[in-house]
């Protein structure tokens, strides 16, 4: 057995004890392969399963959701950059999200503060827009009826 399958059988057995499997899991698991051990498990085989495992592990955690979260953010800022017409890339947005949530670490920033930073930069980008045809309306009004109109009235 290699370096790289030895990792693999370590890694699987650190994620079932992280899922809490007992050993009528683990063998039930090695069953379903077709052996009765992990190391008698092929190398692709074992990565098949710790994916796998390791998915049941990140929704157990709830990583999964701050993963897409942070997407969210990601995706949020650089609407909002665009909106702008400022220039935008990963580490531009990273840092964005990183100094408005005072984290200096893009993956640290909590649940919550995540969820406010898609709330805040999305609402930028409604806001933005609504200005823009608000004023976009009372410019046609004023030329077109060439006088002042009152903003309330709209």
């Amino acid at each position: 057995m290699d370096e790289i399958h030895r990792g693999l059988v370590k890694k699987y057995h650190t994620l079932c004890t992280v899922l809490g499997l007992d050993d009528e899991a683990k063998h039930a698991i090695l069953a379903s392969w077709g052996v009765e051990s992990s190391r008698d498990l092929t190398q692709h085989q074992l990565i098949d399963i710790c994916a796998k495992l390791s998915e049941q592990v990140d929704e157990k955690q709830g990583t999964a959701r701050l993963d897409k979260l942070r997407k969210q953010v990601i995706a949020a800022i650089g609407g909002w950059l665009r909106e702008t017409k400022q220039q935008s890339n990963i580490s531009i947005i990273k840092g964005i999200a990183m100094r408005a949530s005072g984290y200096n670490d893009f993956n640290k920033i909590p649940r919550e503060r995540l969820r406010n930073l898609i709330a805040t930069f999305n609402n930028k980008v409604k806001d933005a827009r609504a200005v823009d045809a608000l004023t976009d309306a009372l410019l046609m009004q004023k030329l077109t009826a060439g006088k002042e109109i009152d903003p309330t009235l709209n």
